[in-house]
């Protein structure tokens, strides 16, 4: 994109004024200079770049300098003739500036002076760009018009192993009975972050040494020395939780370690008292660690844009480039009771997060800015999300910026070093519906080597770091952490000038994907259905050749089994070809460019208002009761169907039990008996005959088969479950 550069540098000769400030004007594009400064001898100064857009070329740029003050004075005047303006070519250096005579207005006012001014025609490439008054958003300050590019804090897991205390001096004084634990709990805290152990398992004879041996985890992020983890004890026997002793300890100076073989000594901490001075309170035994081994998941897992390890000693060399260039939008809707919208555009993988200029009062805003970001492994997906911008217009940060939508892509959908561009939707879920905000258009290339090795072997790596399959964390675990986490990013990314709000990061993080929803759960039934239809499809092909409705089809069929049955060290190669020949064929219906969000596939075009009310509905609800009794009374009656589906499954798996468990004693024998009869038959007959006279009666003609079930099913469902004895 195009834009009339300006470079006001310093005036000459002009009539005695305080503070002369500078004017330009190109059609409706207006803008003023700051107020000069004096650099001796009457020679104002204010080496300042005004960048006009060219989106609507004009003919003619009018500058022109005034006297600063209630009364406004016209000093002098110059006009350019746009057609003879030089474009300038990167990589040529500064267009040097030059003196130009001010003229007046009319010949009754005599105008002295010279202006040294430069105006060129240039891109957003231009080092100029950068530190210039910009004409796509000329009222708000310089933070907001400029790109920018912020990095997520360097966050560790905090593993805090809680061994032992001993001298404790507990608030119960009568010993419990002998196997009977004390309700001792250690509570540790850092920041906004707060876990407990267990009750102890062991303690000793006087009750002042107690066991937990209990694994505690925690997020913290860079730099540490900002942070204090406190550990409390705290006797939970009475009434009221009594504290028996606290400690500090530096997060600094915690002990950091790269995988589970390196050894960490455990440390003891004296225990203080708060309410006392009496110092001494006891001990208590941890081994505190920081596991660099860990990838921190500030995302959710199946849309992570990163899987590399804390510790930089251990990521591997990248496999490529992805390189991200953000065109601009169309067809934003208006976000603002004045009917306009500041959009900008917002674009996180990995570590690294970047921000477009904000461009005021357009509902076609163009960016045209390109990024990059170094891909470790390609099975990860980009962001993109356009927001409305408030926060400017608010200096004490009451106001929020209003999200537009967001489009994911996945670097693994894109061909080696082929640039795809595209207009993507922008989508949004509101208690109303779904809702069209726009299109955002961009263009992204994934640069690497079609082929090369250490790309193809990603795929056959896990994905994430070693540590987290040694020592696996839980699935709730995981949960709260990538909670701390994104909190942890929020707060560092909101002290960065302009400030990411919180509500870009969680919007961009996806902080609420695992809240229940009832049409995402209809989604993922749909998406099983999708899954498995090819099963569906399958068994109704082969009911189709029992039932021989196509009866030239059910004939190759034979053949084809005879075939593989007579030749058995053919069916693997065969049934590979066949793969790779459906695979060849469905390349013809590759996808063009990277899918973006789907509103079918989401089941939002579909779903009930109820439905959208209860998704947008916070925990805890701040519904009605008769509401919140009418849903929990629909979800009463879809879990029963699902216990229903659960239990049928644990009844059928309780009958293949029952075959050899002798719950049925008859059913038993019949079955070993048959097992027996089955083993005799595979000992004498050859196993081709037996597959051939299997394979042609489970294709036998329909006037052969009796329309009940079989005799195996029927004895299957005669099979004893547990079910006749719950209660």
């Amino acid at each position: 994109m195009q834009y009339l550069f300006v470079r006001i540098v310093k005036a000459r000769g002009l009539h005695p004024c305080q503070s002369p400030h500078v004017k330009i004007r190109s059609g409706p594009i207006a803008g003023r200079s700051l107020p000069a400064r004096d650099s001796g001898a009457g020679c104002p100064e204010w080496n300042q770049v005004f960048a006009l857009s060219q989106s609507k070329p004009e003919s003619t740029l009018e500058i022109s300098v005034w006297e600063d003050g209630p009364n406004e004075a016209f000093l002098g005047g110059v006009c350019f003739n746009l057609t003879d303006v030089p474009v300038r070519d990167q990589p040529d250096g500064p267009l040097a500036p030059q003196w130009y005579k001010l003229e007046g207005a009319s010949d009754d006012a005599p105008v002295t002076g010279d202006i040294m001014v430069a105006v060129w025609i240039g891109t957003q490439a231009d080092e100029s760009f950068p530190e210039s008054w910009n004409s796509d958003a000329p009222y708000v300050s310089y933070a907001y018009t400029r790109s920018k590019v912020y990095q997520s804090p360097k966050m560790w897991y905090l593993r805090a192993y809680v061994i032992e205390a001993q001298d404790l001096r507990l608030a119960s004084a009568a010993p419990l009975p002998p196997g009977v634990p004390y309700n001792v709990r250690v509570k540790i805290h850092l920041g906004f972050q707060s876990a407990m152990t267990r009750r102890p398992i062991a303690a000793s004879s006087s009750s002042s040494s107690l066991s937990w041996m209990e694994d505690l985890m925690f997020v913290a992020s860079e730099p540490l020395s900002n942070h204090e983890m406190i550990v409390e004890v705290e006797d939970r026997s009475t009434k009221e939780p009594e504290s028996l002793g606290y400690a500090v300890v530096p997060v600094a100076s915690v002990e950091q370690r790269l995988d589970e073989r390196q050894a960490v000594a455990s440390r003891w901490f004296n225990l203080e008292s708060t309410a006392t001075r009496d110092g001494y309170r006891g001990r208590i035994h941890l081994r505190l660690c920081l596991e660099g081994g860990y990838h921190v998941l500030d995302e959710a897992a199946h849309v992570s844009s990163d899987f590399r390890p804390t510790a930089k000693q251990l990521w591997k060399p990248a496999v490529g480039v992805l390189e991200l260039g953000i065109l601009g939008a169309r067809g934003l809707i208006p976000m603002k009771t004045r009917g306009s919208t500041d959009a900008y555009c917002v674009a996180k993988y990995g570590k690294k997060w970047v921000r477009t200029r904000t461009i005021t009062d357009s509902f076609d805003p163009r960016w045209n800015e390109q990024y990059t970001w170094q891909v470790y492994d390609p099975c990860t997906v980009l962001t993109v999300g356009v927001f409305d911008n408030w926060r400017m217009f608010d200096a004490a940060g009451n106001r929020q910026d209003y999200r537009i939508g967001k489009v994911r892509i996945r670097v693994s959908t894109l061909e080696s070093n082929r640039v795809y561009t595209a207009s993507y939707p922008l989508l949004r879920l509101l208690p109303s519906g779904v809702k069209k905000m726009g299109e955002v258009q961009l263009a992204v290339r994934f640069a690497c080597a079609a082929l090369l090795p250490n790309t193809c072997a990603m795929y056959a790596q896990p994905m994430l770091p070693r540590m987290h399959h040694l020592r696996p964390l839980g699935v709730l675990q995981q949960d709260v952490l990538r909670v701390s986490a994104i909190m942890l990013v929020s707060e560092w990314l909101e002290r960065s000038e302009p400030p990411l709000g919180q509500e870009v990061v969680r919007y961009m993080l996806d902080v609420n994907w695992h809240s229940w929803s009832n049409r995402r759960s209809r989604a993922n039934w749909f998406r099983i259905m999708g899954v498995v239809s090819w099963a569906f499809g399958l068994a109704r092909w082969i009911d189709d050749i029992r039932r021989w409705r196509n009866p030239t089809t059910t004939v190759l069929v034979h053949v084809l089994y005879l075939v593989l049955v007579w030749y058995p060290e053919l069916v693997v190669p065969t049934a590979s070809l066949y793969v790779f020949l459906i695979g060849a064929w469905y390349s013809r219906f590759r996808p063009r460019a990277p899918a973006g969000m789907d509103v079918r596939l989401s089941q939002a075009d579909m779903v009930d208002a109820d439905d959208l009310d209860e998704e947008f509905d916070p925990v805890p609800s701040t519904k009605p009761a008769e509401v919140v009794r009418a849903r929990y009374d629909r979800l009463r009656i879809l879990a029963a169907r699902v216990q229903r589906l659960l239990g049928d499954l644990a009844a059928q798996g309780e009958r293949v039990q029952a075959l050899i468990s002798w719950r049925d004693p008859r059913a038993t024998k019949l079955f070993i008996g048959a097992c027996l009869v089955v083993a005799l038959v595979f000992y004498v007959v050859p196993p081709k005959m037996i597959a051939v006279a299997l394979g042609f009666y489970f294709l036998r003609h329909p006037m052969f088969r009796d329309p009940m079930p079989p005799a195996s099913l029927n004895f299957f469902r005669r099979l004893p479950s547990l079910s006749d004895r719950m209660l």
